[in-house]
């Protein structure tokens, strides 16, 4: 893996390889052709932990929107809806993750990849601005997650 930054998540690293763009929605972001290829981040798969269930709402081709509901995914700690961080047109699906999400809890920087889109990347952030974003909702995001374990 080429170099990269890390997050302490309590006592749990997060890694984020430099080589890619992140959102705020904790996605990472490559580009893939005219396309960006985004999958979740090590940030993403430690809040959600073993991932096992993934629908998409949409099909390669369509034209969606920035925030659009795309799919649903289900772990063992929680239920999401996904949203695109990019507009654009859904250029692939991952075919091999509706037999086995779990790759994304395997290799989430590589074979765990969701899709990609055409569309502009210029909202996405630098490793170092994901890295500063995530250090400003930790906060939030321990309390959140500290509320789910007392229900």
């Amino acid at each position: 893996m080429s170099e990269s930054l890390v997050f302490m998540m309590g006592k749990f690293e997060a890694t984020f390889p430099t080589d890619r763009q992140y959102s705020k929605n904790h996605l990472w972001a490559t580009r893939s052709g005219n396309a960006f290829r985004f999958g979740f981040s090590a940030y993403a798969v430690r809040l959600l932990q073993d991932v096992y269930f993934l629908e998409w709402q949409v099909d390669e081709g369509a034209t969606i929107k920035e925030g659009q509901e795309i799919g649903f995914i289900e772990s063992s700690k929680a239920e999401s809806d996904l949203y695109p961080p990019i507009a654009g047109v859904l250029a692939r699906l991952n075919p091999d993750l509706m037999s086995d999400p779990s790759r994304i809890n395997v290799d989430m920087y590589g074979e765990g990849w969701l899709y990609e889109i055409k569309g502009s990347g210029e909202t996405l952030l630098s490793p170092q601005e994901y890295i500063e974003h995530l250090a400003s909702v930790w906060d939030v995001t321990q309390r959140t997650i500290k509320g789910q374990l007392n229900e």
